[in-house]
């Protein structure tokens, strides 16, 4: 199991120790850090390989969210926070998880074990095995998607619009959760979009032709989105 190297950013002493205990619980997260806002973390990320922040919402000067949106390549995040009405703004962000104080080690752990999936599967270079298609849960319901159906979908804060040939289908997802189990033909545009490179007609600009619909292409997505396209029948 390759260690995960991982810090703690909050500004409350109790919930610092609540957490730091907890990963010293779990012989492959390696604790490189604990800081009391966002400045600190900034430069322990810069001298420290960090793979994973737990990170307060509620932070002095800089909240949780805006910080890591500010990074231009973020670790995995886990949210904690003792407002759960914050907790959906993780999410835009594409946290691996949330943890609402006061924090159960149960809870915790499930979270962590989210966050290493995400890291051995990264690290593997493999793209999971899911069959051709997806299962989203979507108003009580579950739903089997094949990803050949599939033309883009939306992040719209909390939940996601996963728009395929017959119909859109609103899910509670992540985007990096979707990144990771959908299938190579699969490319993420924008941080509020990805696309099937099968269903884009043409790029136009700083925008992709998918059905009807123009979308835009991010500034930091633009190289990998045209050589994706320029490969996608390969």
């Amino acid at each position: 199991m390759n260690p995960i190297n991982c810090i703690i950013v909050d500004d409350e002493p109790l919930s610092q120790e609540v957490i730091r205990d907890f990963v010293k619980e779990v012989p492959w997260l390696q604790l490189k850090g604990v800081c009391f806002n966002a400045l600190e973390a900034m430069e322990l990320i810069h001298d420290e390989q960090v793979d994973l922040i737990f990170l307060d919402i509620n932070l002095p000067k800089l909240s949780g969210v805006k910080f890591a949106k500010s990074l231009e390549k973020s670790p995995m995040i886990i949210f904690t926070t003792a407002y759960p009405e914050y907790a959906v703004e993780g999410f835009e962000v594409d946290a691996v998880d949330y943890l609402v104080k006061p924090v159960a080690f149960e809870r915790f752990l499930k979270a962590v074990n989210k966050a290493r999936d995400q890291f051995e599967l990264k690290l593997s270079g493999r793209t999971p095995v899911n069959e051709g298609f997806i299962v989203l849960k979507s108003d009580k319901k579950m739903y089997k998607i094949n990803e050949r159906d599939i033309l883009y979908i939306q992040s719209m804060g909390d939940y996601m619009k996963v728009y395929t040939n017959s119909k859109v289908i609103i899910a509670t997802e992540t985007m990096k959760n979707l990144e990771i189990n959908l299938g190579r033909q699969f490319i993420r545009i924008h941080k509020s979009y990805i696309v099937s490179v099968q269903a884009i007609s043409f790029i136009e600009g700083n925008q992709v032709k998918v059905a009807d619909q123009f979308l835009p292409i991010g500034l930091t997505y633009r190289d990998k989105v045209m050589e994706k396209f320029k490969t996608r029948n390969d």
